[in-house]
C-alpha cells in the first residue's frame, strides 16, 4: 500500500472518531439510566466502535513512515487503548464477568465475530525488541552457567581388549548376515519373476474387466492418499508433529517485502528526525534567541512602568512555582497582575490565621448541627424525592478521554487539511519542527530573563523607595532568625528504612533469582493457537437468566485485554 492509502485510512480512522467523541461528550449532562439492559447496548456500542478504530490506527501507526504523523498517530492510539480498557472495566463492574457477548450487537452494527478479535500492537515488541533480546541473552547466559555448575561428572568405564575383541566380533557377524539374507531376498525375488513369466497368459478383451482393474488401482492409490492425510492431521494435532506451514504466494511475499522496506524506512526517518531537532534547536537558538531575550526585557520594563503608573509603587515579580514572566504575558492588565498577586499574600496570610480561628470555632459548629437536625426532619421527604431521582447508572470519569480529544484536535488543526503534494518521501516538516523548538527556546530564554529581570526590579525598587526597602530587609532578617529557632527546635529525625539490596546490581539479583529457579525461560506460545468458535447465543441464555460458558474465543479475548493491551499501558485505570 501507498503513502496515500494509509493516509486514507488514518482520515476515516479520525473521522469516526470525532463521530464517536460527539457522543461520548454530549453539549448537556444526560439522566442517570436504570435500565441495566440500555447500559450495557451503550457501554457495547463504544465498545466496538473504539476497537474497530483501534485496529485502524494499529495499521497506520505500523506503516506510515512520517515521523511527526506516527507521534500523533500514537497519542492518539494510546488513549483510543486506555478508554477500551475502561470501557472493559465499565462493563465487568456492570454484569460482574469478565466475559460478555455481543451477538445482538455485532448484528445491529453487521460486524462479524472476527471484528471482536483485539489485536495486540505490533509496536510493542517491535519497539522493545533490543531489551528483549538483551535480556534473553542474559538469561540464557547464567542457565548455560548454571548447566555448568550442575553438571556431574560422568564415570569412564575401563574395558579389557578381550571384550573389545568380542564386541567387533559379534557387530561384523551381525552385518554379514544382513547381507547375506538381503542376497538371498533377491534370488527369491528372481525366482518369482521367472515363474509368473511362464504361467503367463493373455487377457481377455473384455472392456468392463478392464474397467474394473483400472478402478481397482485408482480406489486403493486414492484411499491410500487419504489415509496418508489424515494420519498426518491426526499426527499434528495429537502434538506429536510439528504443523506444516502454508506456502505464500507472490502477491503475499510481495506485500511482507513492501512491509518490511516501510519500516527500514520509518528507521532512516525517524534518525534524520532525531537530529533535526538537534540542529533546528541550536539554529533557533542563535538566529531567533537574542531576539526573543531582547522583546522580553522590553515587555517586562513596559509591565514595570505601568503598573507603577496605575497603582503607584512597582510591582512584585511572580517566583518561578507561580510561572514567572509567563504568567504575565498571559494577555493580562497591569490591574490583573497585580491583583492577582495581592490576592496570593491574602491567601499565605489566612492560612497562617486558620489555626487560630479553628478553635474558636468549634463551639459555635457544634451548635450549628443541633439547630440543622431540627430542621433536617422536617425536609427528609425532599431528600428521598432528591435521591431517588439521582439513583442509576453514570459513566465513570475517564482519564483518557481529554488525551484523546487532544489528539484529534492536534491531527484536525495541524495534518487535516495541510498540502504535502510536494512531500511524496514523507519526510520530517521543518516548519513544524522550528516552530516547536522556538517554544522551547522561548522557555530556556524565560528563565534567564526572569533572573535578570527580578535583579533590575530590585534595584529600581531600592533606588526609588530606599527607605521602604531597609524596614523589610529588617524585618525580613528578624523574620529568618524566628523561622531557624523554630526549625532547631522542631525537627525530628526519621529512621531511614534499611536497604537490604544497597550494595547489589539488577544484574545481580537477576543471576540470583534465575539461579534459585524462581526465573524460568517461559515457553514461546501464541495467543493465535488458541482454537474455538464464538458463542452466538450468549445474549439469548442470560436473558433467560442461563449463564453460559465462556468459548476459547471469550477466553482469548480476555486474556489479550489482561495480558497484553493494559499491560502495555503507560498509564492505566
Amino acid at each position: 500500500m501507498s503513502h496515500s492509502s494509509y493516509g486514507r485510512i488514518w482520515a476515516e480512522a479520525q473521522g469516526a472518531l470525532a463521530d464517536l467523541l460527539e457522543d461520548e461528550i454530549p453539549p448537556t449532562q444526560l439522566h442517570p439510566q436504570k435500565d441495566r439492559l440500555q447500559v450495557f447496548q451503550t457501554l457495547s456500542t463504544f465498545y466496538l466502535h473504539y476497537l474497530h478504530i483501534f485496529r485502524r490506527l494499529e495499521v497506520v501507526y505500523d506503516q506510515i513512515v512520517h515521523p511527526q504523523k506516527r507521534r500523533v498517530v500514537l497519542h492518539v492510539l494510546e488513549g483510543v487503548m486506555g478508554r477500551l480498557v475502561e470501557l472493559k472495566n465499565e462493563m465487568v463492574e456492570l454484569e460482574f464477568s469478565e466475559f460478555h457477548y455481543f451477538d445482538d450487537v455485532l448484528q445491529d452494527l453487521k460486524m462479524t465475530p472476527e471484528d471482536l478479535e483485539v489485536p495486540i500492537p505490533r509496536y510493542f515488541v517491535r519497539e522493545r525488541m533490543k531489551a528483549l533480546k538483551e535480556r534473553e541473552k542474559m538469561l540464557a547466559h547464567i542457565l548455560a552457567k548454571k548447566e555448568h555448575l550442575d553438571q556431574k561428572p560422568i564415570p569412564v568405564q575401563t574395558m579389557s581388549v578381550e571384550r573389545a575383541v568380542q564386541l567387533l566380533q559379534v557387530s561384523e557377524r551381525a552385518r554379514q548376515g544382513r547381507l547375506r539374507a538381503h542376497f538371498m531376498k533377491e534370488i527369491w525375488q528372481e525366482e518369482q519373476r521367472t515363474k509368473r513369466r511362464e504361467n503367463y497368459s493373455p487377457i481377455s478383451s473384455d472392456p468392463h474387466l478392464a474397467a474394473t482393474l483400472i478402478q481397482k488401482v485408482w480406489r486403493g492409490y486414492r484411499q491410500r492418499k487419504r489415509t496418508s492425510k489424515e494420519r498426518l492431521e491426526e499426527m499434528i494435532f495429537l502434538g506429536m508433529m510439528a504443523p506444516q506451514l502454508p506456502n505464500l504466494s507472490a502477491a503475499q511475499q510481495r506485500a511482507q517485502q513492501v512491509e518490511s522496506s516501510r519500516r527500514r524506512v520509518q528507521e532512516d526517518h525517524e534518525t534524520e528526525y532525531q537530529q533535526a531537532l538537534v540542529t533546528i534547536k541550536e539554529s533557533v537558538h542563535l538566529v531567533d534567541g537574542p531576539d526573543i531575550k531582547e522583546t522580553m526585557q522590553e515587555q517586562l520594563r513596559q509591565w514595570f512602568l505601568e503598573c507603577r503608573d496605575a497603582t503607584g509603587k512597582f510591582p512584585d515579580f511572580p517566583s518561578a512555582e507561580d510561572g514567572g514572566s509567563a504568567s504575565i504575558f498571559a494577555q493580562k492588565t497591569p490591574e490583573q497582575v497585580a491583583a492577582e498577586l495581592a490576592a496570593k499574600q491574602q491567601e499565605k496570610e489566612k492560612k497562617k490565621s486558620k489555626g487560630k480561628k479553628e478553635k474558636n470555632s468549634s463551639k459555635e459548629r457544634k451548635e450549628k448541627k443541633k439547630d440543622k437536625k431540627g430542621k433536617a426532619k422536617g425536609k427528609g421527604g425532599k431528600a428521598d424525592m432528591e435521591k431517588d431521582e439521582e439513583k442509576g447508572w453514570k459513566m465513570s470519569p475517564s482519564s483518557f478521554l481529554p488525551t484523546v480529544t487532544e489528539g484529534a484536535k492536534l491531527y484536525r488543526e495541524v495534518w487535516q487539511a495541510r498540502d504535502e503534494g510536494q512531500n511524496f518521501i514523507q519526510r520530517f516538516d521543518p516548519q513544524l519542527v522550528r516552530e516547536e523548538k522556538r517554544m522551547e527556546v522561548e522557555e530556556e530564554v524565560r528563565v534567564q530573563v526572569d533572573e535578570l529581570m527580578r535583579q533590575e526590579l530590585k534595584n529600581l525598587k531600592l533606588t526609588v523607595d530606599r527607605d521602604k526597602g531597609k524596614k523589610k530587609k529588617k524585618a525580613k532578617k528578624a523574620n529568618k532568625k524566628k523561622k531557624k529557632k523554630g526549625k532547631k527546635g522542631g525537627k525530628k529525625k526519621k529512621k531511614k528504612e534499611k536497604d537490604l539490596t544497597a550494595d547489589r546490581t539488577i544484574e545481580s539479583l537477576y543471576e540470583e533469582l534465575v539461579l534459585e529457579g524462581i526465573l524460568i525461560r517461559p515457553v514461546n506460545i501464541k495467543l493465535s493457537e488458541y482454537i474455538g468458535e464464538y458463542s452466538y447465543l450468549g445474549t439469548s441464555l442470560r436473558q433467560a437468566d442461563i449463564e453460559p460458558m465462556p468459548s476459547l474465543s471469550e477466553r482469548q479475548t480476555a486474556d489479550r485485554f489482561v495480558w497484553r493491551v493494559a499491560s502495555g499501558l503507560s498509564v492505566c485505570p
